[in-house]
């Protein structure tokens, strides 16, 4: 299928770049380097100096609960390597974890960085977050993942790793989780300060979209009505909540991507 992708901050054509280019994309300021001690678990890691590292913009396919043996994509990309660190700043979260992207440093089998998150997406082994609001960042991740989807590698080879609108008890079953959906819009509807982009007829059992109001502006300046969504195909990312039939809310223009075809 032909992808017109909404990237993460506007319209672009996913096209997969070099691995350069991905890496030239989240090329933000270095927030300090390190050896990897340990994998903790499918996208966090501790450096010899203790501190610990959390991928910023992608979600595991895998819980996040799940131990470091049931993350061997990461092992085997990271353990035992010399690390850069990547972001916008470095102030760690709550758990004292700091997200960043991380850049394996070039050695003599790799002259350039190289980026983990780009690594995994390109496995399979990951889907690219709603949080990255960086435009070249989000659209090389964006191409990244699609490399995988299109050669069916990692999550990818099963058909189910999409969910289809049409089952919205599928998708209800992921409740909590983070998951990529598709679908045919049936009506967009706005009621108080939410706008619905529904899928289906009846809204305690049907998958529907939600997007609050102060969200509207950054797709008026994208450039897109919701309107325009009707009778179109659209592919959306985001964590499943229940409000009556499944739901996802829409907090970014990127967690949208409109599709060929009707």
């Amino acid at each position: 299928m032909r992808i017109a992708a909404l990237a993460l901050c506007g319209f672009t054509l996913v096209v997969a770049p070099a691995g350069s280019a991905i890496a030239a994309g989240c090329a933000f300021e270095a927030q300090g380097d390190g050896h990897v001690a340990a994998i903790i678990d499918a996208r966090t890691f501790r450096l010899q100096d203790g501190r610990e590292i959390r991928l910023a913009g992608i979600e595991p396919v895998v819980p996040e609960t799940s131990a470091a043996s049931r993350a061997p994509a990461l092992s085997a990309i990271l353990t035992g390597r010399e690390v850069i660190l990547r972001a916008d700043d470095d102030t760690p979260d709550r758990y004292g974890r700091q997200a960043a992207f991380v850049f394996l440093a070039a050695s003599e089998n790799s002259p350039t960085e190289t980026l983990v998150q780009s690594e995994l997406l390109a496995q399979g082994e990951a889907l690219v977050s709603a949080t990255v609001t960086d435009k070249d960042c989000a659209a090389a991740l964006m191409a990244a993942e699609a490399a995988a989807r299109e050669a069916k590698r990692g999550i990818w080879a099963d058909p189910a790793a999409i969910k289809n609108t049409e089952s919205p008890g599928d998708i209800l079953a992921g409740i909590g989780r983070f998951m990529v959906v598709e679908g045919k819009v049936l009506s967009v509807r706005q009621a108080g300060a939410t706008t619905y982009v529904n899928f289906g007829r009846n809204w305690t059992r049907d998958f529907a979209v939600t997007i609050s109001r102060r969200v509207l502006p950054s797709f008026e300046a994208a450039g897109i009505s919701l309107k325009s969504l009707e009778n179109r195909r659209i592919r959306v990312r985001g964590w499943i909540e229940a409000r009556g039939g499944p739901r996802i809310e829409v907090l970014r223009v990127g967690q949208i991507e409109m599709l060929g075809g009707n």
